[in-house]
């Protein structure tokens, strides 16, 4: 039996490094992302859909406005940390390096604890470059 999958596309910028990384993603740079959510549903509402998309983009953008975008991600042990907290800048720490992969995770995590069957996140951090984060099967 089949069943009904809908996406929702939500636009964020984020800045971050990779302290380890031998190439350049170690030093502080920024991305213009965008994060495509796929939930999905055996069958459809009242309404005839899997969710309202309002519904949907209110649930993903909701977290990522208040969590990673116009801000900058560090793993919780960069040395910049103490720097920035001092400063009064805006940052996350993150326990894992914030890597594109860790990031769909994320999204994919808190938009299931909203009550969602998410199946698929796919996050592009550029436009031939994107990771993404399943359902398990």
């Amino acid at each position: 039996m089949g069943k009904y999958l809908v996406t929702k596309v939500v636009h964020f910028c984020y800045g971050h490094r990779l302290m380890n990384h031998a190439g350049r993603c170690r030093h502080l740079h920024g991305h213009s992302v965008r994060v495509a959510v796929t939930v999905s549903a055996a069958g459809l509402d009242s309404q005839g859909m899997v969710c309202d998309f309002a519904d949907l983009k209110a649930a993903v953008a909701g977290f990522v406005k208040e969590r990673f975008d116009h801000n900058l991600l560090l793993h919780q042990d960069d040395p910049l940390v103490p720097r920035l907290r001092d400063a009064g800048e805006r940052f996350l720490t993150l326990a894992d390096h914030p890597t594109a992969e860790v990031l769909a995770r994320l999204i994919f995590e808190h938009v299931q604890s909203q009550g969602y069957e998410v199946e698929e996140v796919v996050l592009w951090e550029t436009d031939s470059s994107c990771a993404h984060y399943r359902k398990a099967n």
